[in-house]
């Protein structure tokens, strides 16, 4: 005998109602991620030693800014989720949680909006 609605073992939903909604996300954004960070980690390898202006030129060409600006949103996004998994497991009380997740949604939009305004001020 189980204590879950009918509806909800249709759905997938678990206690929180949201499922495996946030799973799947964290899975996509971590996916990603893969070929970005290896693009990033590659690229920035590869500028070692420049000076601040071809790092700014590189950084200005269209599809170093294009892709910049998606490396910096899905990780602040997947940063997010996980930040978000460890808040709704490990802090006591609704409150604290409440407080904690929209502290935290909050500085990862401030951190993203002045990331990619960042870029696009030098690329533009």
């Amino acid at each position: 005998m189980s204590l879950r609605h009918p509806l909800a073992k249709v759905k997938g939903l678990g206690a929180s109602g949201d499922g495996s909604h946030h799973w799947w996300l964290q899975r996509t954004s971590a996916l990603a991620l893969i070929p970005l960070t290896l693009w990033f980690a590659f690229s920035i390898l590869d500028h070692i030693g420049e000076e601040q202006v071809a790092i700014q030129e590189w950084i200005a060409q269209p599809m170093v800014a294009l892709l910049l600006t998606l490396y910096v949103v899905f990780m602040f996004f997947h940063g997010q989720l996980g930040l978000q998994v460890v808040v709704e497991d490990y802090v006591h009380g609704e409150q604290k949680k409440i407080i904690l997740l929209l502290l935290i949604k909050g500085l990862m939009i401030f951190a993203v909006l002045a990331s990619v305004f960042s870029v696009l001020r030098i690329a533009l």
